[in-house]
């Protein structure tokens, strides 16, 4: 009986992610704002809501249990439109989170490890008396330039601007401007490697000031 059980619930669970998948043109796919040819979120998904103001590119792969949300809860409206936009080519990893409430630009062929988390909103602590949590959120757009791979772990807070073609190392908490071509890492993260013309990777300690 166990046997039959078993087999039963895997081939339920193996049908589940054949058909379980979204893509451009089921009915849950077309109610993005905008999703491309070949994009798919992989069954099972976290929680996804407010589609309308997300977009997402063409061949964009977003794994298992992710969560990609605009605003706090469904039905909500939003002073911009679109809340998130990830590009075409993407690979994100499964169980991350992509909550956003104001603008996060997550730009062409970008992969991510798993469990990465990106935000462009979070409370403020300007009162210590009242609990943080109570206290007034505000927002800075996010933006994530082409061709940048995230490792696991990796924290994105809100107003980080990431160049195009940056690796982030795995569990960096990322937050301010950092410039096309360079490795970042730590808590919170900081360059230790770019891209110099005519010199190739330099490490930041000998970059020489021009």
């Amino acid at each position: 009986m166990r046997r039959l059980i078993t087999k039963l619930v895997h081939r339920t669970w193996e049908a589940a992610g054949k058909y379980g998948n979204i893509g451009p043109h089921d009915p849950r796919g077309q109610r993005f704002g905008a999703m491309g040819n070949g994009a798919c979120l992989l069954f099972p998904q976290g929680a996804i809501y407010n589609e309308h103001y997300i977009q997402i590119g063409a061949e964009t792969l977003v794994g298992p249990n992710t969560c990609i949300t605009a605003g706090m809860a469904p039905g909500q409206e939003m002073p911009t439109d679109p809340v998130v936009r990830i590009g075409s080519r993407c690979i994100i990893g499964r169980g991350s989170h992509i909550v956003g409430h104001w603008s996060i630009e997550i730009g062409d062929d970008i992969q991510t490890g798993p469990y990465v988390y990106i935000t462009d909103q979070n409370h403020t602590y300007e009162d210590p008396i009242e609990p943080i949590g109570r206290q007034w959120p505000t927002e800075a757009a996010v933006s994530i330039g082409s061709g940048s791979w995230l490792g696991a772990n990796v924290v994105v807070l809100p107003g980080a601007q990431i160049g195009e073609h940056v690796t982030v190392a795995a569990g960096a908490v990322v937050r301010g401007t950092f410039p096309d071509r360079c490795v970042i890492a730590g808590v919170p993260a900081r360059i230790i490697r770019r891209w110099v013309d005519g010199q190739g990777w330099v490490d930041e300690k000998d970059v020489v000031a021009p």
